[in-house]
């Protein structure tokens, strides 16, 4: 059921949470276009991005305004609210929490002026690994508490911090100190921002409307607002725009470590990331998926809708018949919550159904993006062999997950991955499927036609490109877990080299010290 307000929360299962989205950022300046509004539109192509909380910052260049809410694009902003958001700048934000808690606030964008009286306001879509490093400075420079327990207003207050200096030589001296995966899109009252972390994780791609720019997570965001695409915002680069054009600066040598899982399941099919449609690239990794694990079968079904172009390519590659063997309910997005066990339990069944006549009597092979706990698939072949099926045969798109990621997405603790405790045939037990295959890391690295040195495959098989800190916690709730301990110990009584690190699977307990790093 909907939450008592009518809103949709986040997941099927809130005790078995799948993998969550990173978040979505748009940003635009256009003098005499309604920029709140194309921003709405924006975000609402992003939305598969996150679905916690949605935000508009706007400027008409005398004050920044902020409108965010918990829930959906279109259940946060209604036409009287977009229309009271007037200016020639703008920001929005869909957020999925992967620093601090999901409240009101710590929606986005996130804003902070500073003694100057500027004022600026943030949308961030990635993961800072330096996060009680950063909220020591912010103390140190005086920066006081605004509620939020994110690493996106921590960021906001370093900006905030420097009043001295412009908004963008403050950005030039705050962005090489941070550490993680960043793509910010921020404004003052006058100049649109954009910047984007050395290694580039999370993407970002800049774009051309007639009477201005546009900023954006993916291309399809672009695409719906009817700005053209100029190229991606470089790993390592600020770009500010104002009346005066669009400058680009370089705060840090690029190391591109795309994100390799963008290409499996976050981004959408009609994206395109470095210069390969999404699409394609998922229909190549079913190709090779029926190469690398093939079966006799008598039909190729996808697990609506993020299997499909996978199952495209396995049918095209194998010669089998591709059709339908589950519908989806389209009224049920990514996000929703039951409120007891017995209804958890069929929760699955309130999105997907089997077409019985489809699938009964029938050798299926079933294709899906990826498996982190197991249980949407267990859930899956059990309908499916109650449906008629004779034979399931699982087949995914990814390579087994195995790892956790700190750069923007929000998976299981290692601990609760599937993969990190059974070896395939016990994967395949755990799902009850006849046989499972998942796609090689070297096939879904082929399949984006990109270099293996320029993905981040850290997920997949424990390499962190960006070094994970020793002596900081790091995580969802660090800000939050922070807080706890400061109120519960006076400065006195911590030692200066106790070290704060949780274990590698992500997990913090009573957040006490620990000396395991997140090293793999």
């Amino acid at each position: 059921m909907p939450r008592g307000d009518g809103r949709l929360s986040h997941d099927l299962d809130p005790q078995r949470p799948g993998p969550q989205d990173a978040c979505g950022v748009f940003g635009v300046w256009a003098p005499g276009e309604e920029v709140a509004n194309l921003t709405y539109f924006g975000l609402y192509a992003l939305q598969h991005r996150g679905q916690e909380a949605a935000g508009i910052a706007v400027s008409d260049g005398s004050g920044v305004v902020v409108y965010k809410d918990l829930g959906l694009v279109a259940q946060v902003f209604d036409e009287p609210t977009l229309a009271s958001l007037r200016g020639h700048v703008a920001i929005g934000h869909a957020r999925y929490s992967t620093t601090g808690a999901s409240t009101w606030e710590n929606a986005q964008p996130t804003i902070r002026a500073t003694t100057s009286g500027t004022t600026i306001a943030l949308a961030h879509n990635g993961n800072l690994v330096n996060t009680a490093e950063l909220q020591r400075e912010a103390a140190e420079r005086g920066q006081g508490a605004d509620g939020s327990t994110n690493d996106t207003s921590l960021v906001t207050m370093l900006l905030a911090s420097r009043p001295d200096l412009s908004v963008e030589a403050a950005a030039l001296e705050v962005l090489p100190h941070l550490r993680g995966a960043f793509s910010f899109v921020f404004m003052d009252e006058s100049t649109l921002y954009a910047a984007r972390d050395p290694h580039g994780v999370r993407p970002l791609v800049l774009g051309r409307l007639e009477r201005g720019w546009v900023v954006a997570s993916e291309t399809a965001a672009l695409d719906i607002v009817g700005a053209s695409v100029v190229r991606e915002v470089e790993p390592g680069e600020l770009i500010a725009i104002d009346a005066e054009g669009l400058r680009s600066t370089r705060f840090a040598a690029p190391e591109p470590k795309g994100c390799l899982f963008e290409y499996v399941y976050i981004a959408r099919p009609d994206a395109t990331i470095a210069g390969r449609n999404v699409h394609a690239a998922r229909v190549q990794i079913g190709r090779q998926l029926a190469k690398e694990h093939p079966v006799e079968a008598d039909l190729v079904i996808p697990v609506p809708e993020s299997g499909t172009p996978a199952a495209i390519g396995y049918a095209e590659e194998s010669g089998i018949t591709y059709g339908a063997g589950l519908m989806k309910n389209p009224y049920v997005g990514r996000t929703f919550i039951q409120p007891s066990q017995t209804l958890r339990q069929l929760g699955i069944r309130l999105k997907l159904n089997p077409l019985r006549q489809n699938v009964r009597g029938k050798r299926l092979v079933v294709v899906d993006d990826s498996i982190v706990r197991g249980n949407t698939q267990r859930a899956i072949v059990r309908m499916l062999r109650e449906a008629g099926a004779v034979e399931v045969h699982v087949r995914i798109s990814s390579p087994p997950v195995s790892w956790p990621c700190f750069y923007g997405i929000d998976f299981a603790t290692r601990a609760e991955l599937l993969a990190n405790g059974l070896d395939n045939d016990g994967i395949r037990r755990s799902i009850g499927a006849d046989t499972l295959g998942y796609v090689s890391l070297s096939g879904l690295i082929a399949a984006t036609e990109q270099p293996k040195t320029r993905l981040c495959r850290a997920c997949f098989d424990g390499e962190y490109p960006i070094e994970l800190p020793v002596g900081n916690l790091i995580g969802k709730h660090v800000l939050e877990g922070i807080g706890r301990r400061v109120a519960n110990r006076t400065a006195d009584d911590i030692e200066p080299a106790e070290q704060l690190v949780p274990p590698i699977d992500g997990s913090f307990g009573d957040l006490e010290p620990s000396a395991t790093t997140h090293r793999p």
